[in-house]
C-alpha cells in the first residue's frame, strides 16, 4: 500500500555514514567527493561505473551505512547544469522504484554549489526533479523519506530554510505534490520551470577568496543582492585552478552579465578572474574591505569599499541596479538580431 505522506528534509550528515535503504550518487564520468569515497569503499572498478543515462546498483554490505548505493551516470561536470540536476532528482527516485521497489528511505547528496552553480537554483532544481517523479508516480510504493545530505553545516542550514519555504510542512503528499494544498500556487509554478528555464536567466559571476571569514560576506553581502536583482549567482568553489577548471571558469565568465570580485586579501585567482573578465569586456564590480588595500590602481573601474556585510549588500544592490539599467553591446546585438 502506498504511503500518503513522504518526509522530505535536508540533513547535515556524512552521506557514507547515514543509514538509509538507498544512497543515490552521481557519476559525472569521473569521481569526485562522496562518489569517489563510496566507490573506493565498495571496491567498484571505474570501468564498471555507468555512462551518461545508465546506472549501477551496488549492495553496500557493511562498507557503508546505506544498504545499497545507486550510481547514476550523468554528463561531465562542465555539462551538468540546472536542467541536468533536475533530471538527476527525477531519475534518482524512478530508478530506485524500478531496482529497489521495497526502499523506504532514500538519500542523495546536493549538486551544483561545489563546481560553480547558484546554490539555491541548483537545489530547487533537484527538489523539482524529486517532485517530477512523485507527480509521475515513479517512486517506491512504500517510500517514506527523501533526504538531502550535506557535510557543510552552514550550507545544510541554508538549504533547509529554502526547503521549508517551498514546503512549509515536512510531509509531502506522495501523489501529485505540485498540486498539493501544502504548496502555494506561485511556488508550484516556479517549481514546474526551475532548472529548465535557467539558460534564459542572467548570471553574475563572483570571484572571491574561499576562507571561512568570507562565508557570510558571500551569502549575505553578495549573493543576496544578486538574487534580489533577478540574477543567478555563480562562482567557482574550492577546487583548484587546474585542468578543465580554468576552462569552466572562462566559460562561466564569458556567459555572465557581470562579474563581482572581492579583492580583499589580494588572492591571485581572483585577479586572474578579473583580468579575464576585463579581456572579455564583461562589466565588473570590484569590492574591498575598508581595512585592506588592493595591489594596483582601480580608478576608472566600479570599485566599492565596504565597512561590513550590511554596507556591502546596500552598496552592491545600488550598483547592480545601475548596471542592469545600462545598455550593453550584447543588448544592442540582440536587438539587431545578432547572436
Amino acid at each position: 500500500m502506498q504511503n500518503t505522506g513522504i518526509a522530505i528534509d535536508v540533513e547535515h550528515a556524512d552521506a557514507l555514514s547515514r543509514p538509509v535503504d538507498v544512497l543515490v550518487l552521481k557519476y559525472a564520468q569521473n569521481l569526485y567527493g562522496a562518489d569517489h569515497a563510496a566507490a573506493a569503499r565498495l571496491a567498484v572498478d571505474r570501468g564498471q561505473l555507468p555512462g551518461d543515462g545508465a546506472y549501477l546498483l551496488v549492495p553496500a554490505h557493511t562498507q557503508l551505512a546505506a544498504e545499497s548505493v545507486l550510481f547514476l551516470g550523468v554528463p561531465p561536470l562542465r555539462e551538468f547544469g540546472y536542467a541536468e540536476i533536475r533530471r538527476f532528482g527525477e531519475r534518482a527516485l524512478s530508478v530506485v522504484a524500478d531496482q529497489r521497489p521495497d526502499a523506504r528511505d532514500v538519500a542523495m547528496t546536493i549538486h551544483g554549489p561545489g563546481y560553480g552553480l547558484d546554490e539555491i537554483e541548483a537545489f530547487e532544481s533537484q527538489i523539482a526533479g524529486v517532485f517530477d517523479a512523485m507527480n509521475a508516480h515513479q517512486i517506491p510504493a512504500r517510500l517514506r523519506s527523501v533526504l538531502f545530505l550535506e557535510r557543510d553545516q552552514r550550507r545544510a542550514q541554508r538549504l533547509r530554510a529554502v526547503l521549508r519555504r517551498l514546503l512549509p510542512g515536512i510531509q509531502m503528499p506522495s501523489g501529485g505534490p505540485l498540486g498539493a494544498t501544502g504548496i502555494a500556487a506561485g511556488t508550484a509554478r516556479h517549481l514546474r520551470s526551475v532548472g529548465y528555464d535557467a539558460q534564459q536567466k542572467m548570471r553574475a559571476f563572483v570571484a572571491m577568496p574561499f576562507a571561512d571569514e568570507f562565508v557570510d560576506t558571500f551569502h549575505f553581502g553578495i549573493a543576496a543582492p544578486i538574487r534580489q536583482a533577478g540574477l543567478l549567482c555563480e562562482r567557482m568553489d574550492t577546487i583548484q585552478f587546474v585542468g578543465d577548471v580554468v576552462e569552466q571558469m572562462t566559460a562561466r565568465i564569458g556567459a555572465s552579465r557581470l562579474v563581482i570580485a572581492d579583492l580583499t586579501t589580494n588572492n591571485p585567482n581572483v585577479y586572474l578572474e578579473v583580468g579575464y573578465a576585463w579581456g572579455r569586456d564583461v562589466p565588473t564590480v570590484l569590492l574591498c574591505r575598508e581595512s585592506h588595500e588592493v595591489m594596483f590602481d582601480v580608478r576608472g573601474h566600479r570599485y566599492l569599499r565596504y565597512r561590513n556585510i550590511v554596507d556591502l549588500a546596500d552598496q552592491l544592490g545600488r550598483a547592480l541596479t545601475a548596471i542592469l539599467n545600462e545598455p550593453t553591446d550584447r543588448d544592442d546585438t540582440a536587438r539587431a538580431g545578432g547572436a
